[in-house]
């Protein structure tokens, strides 16, 4: 069959070019629209998890970065970043009282709401439940919520020319996770998700998206999730290591435009080689199987570039990064790491190497829960990007 893209010319990518997308908020303080566990490409660049600490209980700490009045917390996040462009987060949570003893042996559950606004007009908002029982034995997210985004997209013609494409994809989601201590720090579960996005592309070309379906469509699964974590705080790991691995079933039996499978896993390591420098390093795979929506499409989660210039059905990456404690305040990152991607939108070989290198400054804003405001400055093969943002990449 033919195939026939379009796509915008490529240009190099700094702070204000306009961009990008996946895994729909910042954590889960303000995260159900861009970090929605399991969720669609409107959110990779927030690297995000359900583990307890992503929404840090920040009653008690001291920062003029949060409103607070009683157990209500209300904090703005500024980010910027080649998927998204630059924007706010603002996101308010109320965390249920504990008891002495119910707080030594689990985190504390909430109910938070957070908006999302981008200079590029894409918005979202969402409301989070998670609850923890039985000693953190049992644990459970919950989201729903919106989201309107506009989006480029990066493809090529038959001709290898370039026009403008604009991606725009609205819709509503709704997420469930329900997981058990297995063993030790070994974690298994059920999830759920409900996704229906109406995608729209401005130019006139015929599409064919290497098995990734382009209309609107509702996507219905039930899945399993599989978690090790022995890291020591999750927003800025400096010992431990992170395994998860989610797998999504879509089926039309539940409700679900078309069949696929979604499947998702992560390794994170991290070693503290003296009191101001950690080594960190992590491999992610992702894999689509069946008719998967373009939105739901796999990625490449590496810095340089925005998340929507390389969707195919399966991709691989691997990353390294240094950081460096300067003072208590201050410090320096280095990464680097390479990707692949298959069946991809933007006609990239399977075989050709997506790189990522750059180096980061990073300020300490919370010290008790040692989170950061970090500034990237990242380079891959033909494209640059700045990213903003709170927590570390990974």
């Amino acid at each position: 069959m033919k195939t026939i893209f379009a796509s915008p010319t490529r240009t190099t990518r700094g702070a204000t070019r306009k961009s990008c997308v996946q895994s729909g908020i910042m954590n889960l303080l303000a995260a159900g629209v861009i970090a929605l566990p399991g969720g669609p490409v409107f959110a990779q660049e927030s690297q995000t998890d359900t583990r307890p600490g992503v929404a840090p209980d920040i009653r008690e700490d001291e920062t003029r970065l949060k409103l607070r009045r009683g157990d209500i917390v209300v904090v703005p996040i500024p980010f910027s970043n080649p998927t998204l462009d630059t924007g706010l987060v603002l996101g308010g949570a109320y965390f249920y009282p504990q008891s002495a003893e119910q707080a030594a042996r689990q985190p504390a559950s909430l109910t938070a709401a957070a908006g999302l606004y981008t200079s590029n007009d894409s918005r979202g908002a969402a409301v989070v439940q998670q609850n923890y029982w039985k000693e953190d034995r049992w644990r459970f997210t919950g989201a729903v919520g919106s989201a309107d985004l506009r989006l480029p997209l990066r493809a090529v013609d038959e001709n290898s020319d370039g026009v403008a494409i604009d991606w725009r994809i609205n819709g509503q989601f709704l997420f469930a996770k329900l997981s058990r201590r297995i063993s030790g720090d070994w974690y298994g579960g059920l999830q759920m998700r409900v996704v229906t996005a109406n995608q729209s592309i401005s130019a006139q070309a015929e599409f064919q998206t290497s098995g990734l379906d382009l209309g609107d469509l509702t996507s219905a699964g039930l899945g399993l999730t599989v978690e090790f974590d022995t890291r020591d705080l999750p927003m800025n790991s400096r010992s431990g290591r992170h395994f998860k691995f989610d797998g999504l079933f879509n089926d039309e039996a539940l409700g679900s435009s078309k069949t696929y499978q979604s499947y998702s896993a992560a390794l994170r390591s991290y070693h503290s080689l003296s009191d101001s420098l950690v080594l960190a390093w992590e491999f992610r795979g992702c894999s689509r199987g069946g008719a998967a929506p373009l939105w739901d499409a796999c990625t490449v989660g590496l810095r340089g570039f925005s998340a929507t210039d390389y969707l195919g059905t399966s991709s691989s990456s691997g990353q390294i990064e240094a950081r460096w404690q300067l003072s208590e305040r201050w410090g320096l990152a280095g990464f680097g790491g390479v990707g692949y991607v298959n069946d991809s939108f933007s006609g990239v070989d399977e075989n050709e190497s997506i790189p990522s290198f750059g180096v980061g400054i990073r300020f300490m804003v919370l010290a008790s829960k040692r989170i950061n405001l970090r500034i990237d400055f990242a380079r891959s093969k033909d494209s640059d990007a700045v990213h903003v943002s709170v927590g570390e990449a990974f």
